[in-house]
């Protein structure tokens, strides 16, 4: 890859030669439109034209992935060829700017009349242009210290029912969570700021709780507080928790945009945790939208510190490979020489029991494993419920079936038993 120039990979289909169609990418998303215009000349195309680096031929099709109004007044009916093309474009034509490269990579490639489906597959950076965008500020090393986990998986959950408590409802189940032993507390996404427990209120409730917990303890618990809102409001909120001793916040990131949340990361210290609901509807369609190494990649560059994967085994449509292979693009640095890797966090339908799986699939303890009724919902209580997650890593790293462990760990055995149904 040339140091001047990023690069996007793409899955198109299309019942025209796909060579054809690639360059009516290129041209769509740098300098040019369907037909060559004035001024258009070819010393402005030789510095500004994207250019179609590869293109590998897959299989072909009988129906189209998509509905297309402009393929089927022309009248075409298949077959419908499928190919990989590879594009770089100019770092020139987008400079430092966040939301404008993520128009170029997507944008109005998603609506070509000459496609009949288009997915955005992985996004690389050189080096020097990665190194003028945002970083993690405390990413995977400054969770663990901020924690104090040296080491093993953090072990967090949800704050249960999502919306409804008040702010002392909410401290007081956060005080009770903190002495169950988690490590990490987050928000939903629905429950920002509502008027039942407003941030204003419900920041303060919750610190003072967690502040109690760490003079009596010498324990932080990190809070991941959901300051979803438009810009300024995030700076404020953000302020907030930070005053309060916090150490996080929580942003829905499709809904706060790139631009959102290179503010809030440039306005703040805190720990960025990055939610990405919404996200299904980019890629839940193999033959639309965009991988998750693109979209994390975007993100990464907006300098969030946390990305959520799924999880394994659990309660929401992606595969299991899919959610492995994001947990190792959260590990993965997006260029060679910075470390900017992202702390994972694993959630939906997690427990003790999905842990073995979650183990075996990415040999680490760098990750946030999120269980909301897997504790909450514990028979024996929240402390039961860390505790068996817990007994659950200790075997899965020890190689060691649940059952067989379960016979010393009765937390564990609980889970199993009443989970495991």
């Amino acid at each position: 890859m040339q140091a001047d120039r990023f690069e996007a990979t793409y899955l198109i289909e299309t019942p025209l030669a796909p060579a054809q169609v690639a360059e009516v990418m290129a041209g769509e998303q740098s300098c040019g439109t369907f037909t060559r215009v004035e001024g258009e000349t070819d010393e402005l195309r030789l510095r500004a034209r994207a250019t179609v680096e590869h293109i590998d031929e897959l299989e072909s099709v009988n129906t189209p992935s998509l509905p297309n109004a402009l393929l089927e007044r022309k009248g075409h009916t298949g077959p419908w060829r499928r190919a990989r093309v590879r594009i770089s474009f100019p770092v020139a034509n987008v400079g430092t700017n966040l939301p404008t490269l993520a128009a170029t990579v997507s944008g109005n490639l998603y609506d070509l009349g000459e496609a009949s489906g288009l997915r955005l597959e992985s996004l690389k950076l050189p080096a020097g242009y990665r190194a003028f965008f945002d970083m993690p500020r405390v990413g995977i090393a400054g969770t663990r210290k901020a924690t104090g986990v040296a080491g093993g998986a953090l072990v967090g959950t949800i704050i249960k029912p999502n919306v409804g408590f008040s702010a002392a409802q909410t401290a007081e189940l956060v005080a009770r969570l903190c002495a169950a032993g988690v490590d990490f507390i987050k928000d939903d996404e629905v429950c920002a700021n509502p008027t039942h427990a407003p941030l204003r209120e419900r920041v303060p409730a919750v610190m003072a709780v967690v502040r109690d917990h760490q003079q009596r303890t010498g324990k932080h618990v990190m809070v991941a507080f959901n300051i979803t809102d438009e810009t300024d409001a995030m700076k404020r909120h953000a302020d907030l928790v930070e005053r309060e001793g916090g150490s996080c916040v929580m942003a829905s990131l499709n809904w706060c945009g790139h631009s959102g949340m290179q503010t809030l990361r440039r306005h703040t210290d805190l720990a960025i945790h990055g939610h990405r609901n919404g996200y299904g509807a980019l890629s839940r369609h193999p033959l639309l939208g965009m991988s998750f190494q693109a979209y994390q990649t975007l993100w990464r560059l907006a300098g969030v510190d946390h990305m959520h994967v799924h999880g394994l085994q659990g309660k929401f449509s992606q595969a299991d490979e899919e959610v492995i292979e994001s947990a190792q693009d959260c590990y993965t640095p997006l260029t060679g020489g910075f470390d900017d890797r992202v702390m994972p966090a694993f959630s939906s339908g997690q427990w003790a029991g999905t842990v073995p799986a979650t183990w075996a699939a990415v040999k680490s303890d760098d990750l946030l494993f999120m269980s909301g009724g897997g504790i909450l919902a514990h028979p024996g209580g929240p402390a039961a419920g860390v505790a068996s997650i817990r007994q659950a890593w200790e075997a899965a790293r020890a190689g060691v079936a649940l059952a067989e462990h379960a016979r010393g760990a009765p937390e564990l055995a609980a889970a199993l038993a009443f989970f495991g149904k």
